[in-house]
């Protein structure tokens, strides 16, 4: 008898938690944070449960961020999700007509027309969820991201860890050569740093490179 009490509160909770879900209204919500630090895990984990609630979700990613697949957004855990890769942000409008959540991915690497993009979205009453970089290899704020994160309803900054101490990290610390700001990777071309040990890489490799000159 208790378990079959228990098991209808269950239900009943469940229900409501995706009728909550299926009834938001329109906003922005932004995840940002360095390489490794869980952003697209966790747009994913949002998107599936919007999925899961029945409504009508749509994904996209930049046609660049080829690293794991063409078409899927994919985690560095290998969770992955289905989307449309796309090479303008004004794609988005002309694809997403009668969509409940919309979900961005890889964010810093589209255009700045992303930001009314996703405004015109949220007053339409869709959900927008953005993933992203907030910063650059050198700690110079990504794109269109500053810009999201000042017009979001919600902004979550996830962290990495940093791998030289073990304190929250704080940037993506490009190991390879090459000024180009756009370099997809992974562990082999990038590391997270927190802020000191950030510093202190980039003093040595000042230094390194004042040795050879």
């Amino acid at each position: 008898m208790v378990f079959c009490s228990l098991i209808r509160t269950f239900a009943h909770n469940m229900n409501n938690n995706l009728t909550g879900e299926a009834h938001r209204p329109g906003r922005i919500e932004v995840v940002c944070g360095s390489m490794f630090s869980g952003k697209t895990e966790e747009l994913i984990r949002r998107l599936k449960r919007a999925q899961f609630a029945r409504q009508k979700v749509e994904i996209y990613k930049p046609a660049i961020d080829v690293r794991y697949s063409q078409e899927d957004v994919v985690s560095h855990d290998q969770n992955h999700i289905l989307s449309t890769p796309i090479d303008s942000s004004a794609s988005i409008l002309l694809l997403s007509s009668d969509i409940d959540v919309v979900g961005i991915d890889e964010a810093q690497f589209f255009d700045m027309g992303l930001v009314e993009v996703c405004n015109e979205l949220a007053n339409r009453g869709v959900r927008v969820i953005v993933a992203g970089l907030d910063m650059d290899f050198k700690g110079v704020p990504f794109g269109p991201m500053p810009a999201l994160c000042a017009i979001a309803d919600d902004v979550t900054k996830v962290h990495a860890i940093c791998v030289k101490c073990g304190n929250l990290a704080y940037v993506s610390h490009r190991k390879v050569g090459g000024e180009q700001r756009v370099l997809l990777g992974e562990t082999a071309e990038y590391e997270p740093l927190c802020r000191e040990c950030y510093q202190k890489a980039i003093q040595e490799e000042n230094e390194r490179k004042d040795h050879h000159a």
